[in-house]
C-alpha cells in the first residue's frame, strides 16, 4: 500500500490533465469566435450575460493554468462553481442519464472538488512553489 502512496502525485497528475484538457476544449469552443453567442445563451437563463465570459474563460484559461498546476485550488474552485451552474441551469431537466444529462458536468465537478482539497501534488508548478499541496499562493502542509 505505501507504493500506491507513493504515486499520488501520478494520480493528481492524469485528473489535472483530464479536467484541463476537457476545460480547454470546452472553453475553446466558446472564445474562438463564439463568446458573445455564448453570453446571450448564459443571459437566456436567467443569469447576467457578463458571467457566459467569466464561464468562458473559466474553462479555457483555468484548463491551462490546471494542466500547468498553477493555482490548482483557486480554479479548481472556479470550475466547481460552473459546473454547478451547468448542472443546475442547463443539464438538471434531461435526468442523469442520457442526451444532456448531468452525469458528465457532475464528474467534473468531482474532480475539481478532489483538486480543491488534495491540491496540484507534488507534479505541479504549485507543487514546486510550496511543497506539493499549496494552491493559493502559500506554503502547503509539509509532511
Amino acid at each position: 500500500m505505501r507504493y500506491l502512496d507513493r504515486m499520488q502525485p501520478l494520480a493528481l497528475l492524469v485528473l489535472r490533465l483530464v479536467l484541463g484538457v476537457i476545460m480547454i476544449g470546452h472553453g475553446w469552443q466558446k472564445v474562438n469566435g463564439h463568446l458573445h453567442e455564448f453570453a446571450g445563451h448564459v443571459a437566456s437563463l436567467g443569469l447576467p450575460a457578463w458571467l457566459g465570459y467569466v464561464s468562458a474563460f473559466t474553462e479555457f484559461g483555468g484548463g491551462i493554468l490546471l494542466i500547468a498546476g498553477l493555482f490548482t485550488r483557486c480554479v479548481a474552485f472556479a470550475v466547481l462553481v460552473d459546473m454547478i451552474v451547468a448542472i443546475a441551469r442547463v443539464h438538471w431537466k434531461h435526468g442523469f442519464m442520457g442526451n444532456g444529462g448531468y452525469e458528465f458536468p457532475l464528474a467534473l465537478w468531482a474532480i475539481a472538488f478532489a483538486l480543491i482539497f488534495f491540491g496540484a501534488g507534488a507534479i505541479s508548478i504549485d507543487g514546486i512553489r510550496g511543497g506539493g499541496r499549496a494552491g493559493w499562493g502559500g506554503r502547503g502542509r509539509q509532511k
